[in-house]
């Protein structure tokens, strides 16, 4: 995984918020009370967050790779509702959505310029974790793929993900699951799917036996 799949990944979504304006900033996402602007801020977040790791490198043995970290990121339901708040809150400061179309876009450029100049083995801390700056950068483009697709859900002409991103899920979903997941399923309905954003279907269920229990693999 290098910077260039996470530039994918970025320029992907930032296609997408590039046009839209304020109006368009308030369509529903495929997160649960999050309209447009409050996804982009949420995303900003997370660009900010990957830039502070990425130029602060720790001493320690990673803990987490691009599988296992996302193990933390179970169902919360208290914590969902907080972070909703927070981001409905903080998204709705911004007067106009330019604003904040600008500083995702700024952001987002800085964190790939970032990821392009470490060592894909220097080790980085996040979300109290150590991981390799290269595991990092794959779950940024799992995230930003993932969160793509929330994106578009009101906002049927725009493109989707990168065919990269969506190939970086599948893995990272096969890793979490232990094996290829057993269905026919596109890259975009196994993202859905896995992160509890689609209910199974009782016919998914029996062609998944026990495993279907552990869905969704992160959420």
């Amino acid at each position: 995984m290098n910077a260039d799949v996470l530039r994918a990944a970025y320029g992907a979504f930032a296609a997408v918020v590039r046009p839209l304006g304020d109006e368009e900033s308030w369509r529903p996402t495929g997160c649960t009370g999050w309209a447009v602007r409050d996804l982009v801020f949420h995303c900003v977040g997370d660009a900010q967050r990957a830039l502070v790791a990425l130029h602060t490198p720790v001493a320690g043995a990673a803990d987490r790779d691009a599988v296992t970290y996302w193990r933390d990121w179970a169902p919360d339901p208290v914590g969902a509702a907080h972070g909703r708040r927070w981001s409905r809150v903080c998204a709705g400061m911004f007067l106009d959505f330019g604003q904040l179309r600008e500083l995702y876009l700024g952001t987002t450029a800085a964190t790939v310029h970032a990821a392009a100049g470490v060592r894909p083995d220097l080790r980085v801390s996040t979300q109290g974790h150590v991981l390799t700056a290269e595991d990092l950068v794959h779950t940024l483009v799992v995230e930003a793929t993932v969160h793509h697709l929330d994106l578009v859900t009101d906002l049927p002409e725009a493109a989707g993900p990168s065919p990269a991103g969506l190939a970086a899920v599948r893995a990272t979903l096969d890793g979490l699951l232990g094996r290829p997941v057993p269905l026919d399923w596109s890259d975009e309905h196994y993202a859905r799917a896995a992160t509890g954003r689609t209910p199974l279907t009782d016919a998914e269920r029996l062609a998944l036996g026990a495993d279907a229990d552990r869905f969704p693999l992160f959420s």
